[in-house]
């Protein structure tokens, strides 16, 4: 049959028979791209005000709501303390409060393991919060209306980017799962 139509095998990703998934980037792909979100903020340049969202723990959540059984729980550790290397918080907030986030998201999924995408995202919502004002807390500043009224545009921003965060991940998580090799 391949002599006659070289193409009958192929589709329009190229050979489906004989391919496999690379293990490399289906193990490496969310550790890695969960360290870039949280390295990415220090890009940016610095303003009086909180504005840009914490990406690393963003990611996480995506992540975590996207492909729930795919990072285990004490994944929080490590790309906590990952993350504090780069956002200036305390050593061991991020470490503390990525482990508590995801204990927490692993015992709702054991509570509700069917969810919808606005379910997860308001769990994501008040993760986020409540992670952004516990941060605040940790950081050393003096609680009051003025810290938490600047603290609103930043919280309203990482709410708000959960959609297009979630959307971001699925589009990673597709690349992770492509067949990138030839089994032999």
């Amino acid at each position: 049959m391949e002599r006659y139509a070289p193409r009958a095998r192929s589709d329009a990703y190229g050979r489906r028979i004989n391919r496999e998934h690379s293990p490399i980037v289906a193990l490496a792909l969310p550790w890695l791209s969960i360290m870039l979100a949280s390295w990415v903020p220090s890009l940016l340049i610095a303003t009086a005000l909180p504005l840009s969202p914490p990406l690393g723990f963003l990611a996480l959540l995506a992540w975590r709501l996207v492909r729930p059984g795919l990072l285990p729980v004490w994944a929080g550790a490590p790309l906590g303390l990952f993350d504090d290397l780069f956002s200036g918080q305390p050593l061991g907030s991020g470490m503390m409060l990525w482990s508590a986030t995801m204990i927490a998201f692993e015992l709702l999924d054991r509570r509700f393991p069917w969810r919808s995408f606005l379910q997860d995202w308001i769990a994501a919502g008040l993760a986020m919060l409540g992670y952004i004002l516990a941060a605040f807390l940790v950081s050393g500043a003096t609680p009051g209306t003025p810290g938490l009224v600047a603290l609103g545009p930043q919280a309203l921003l990482a709410v708000l980017l959960f959609p297009a965060a979630a959307r971001a991940i699925s589009a990673l998580d597709r690349m992770r799962l492509r067949r990138w090799r030839r089994a032999d």
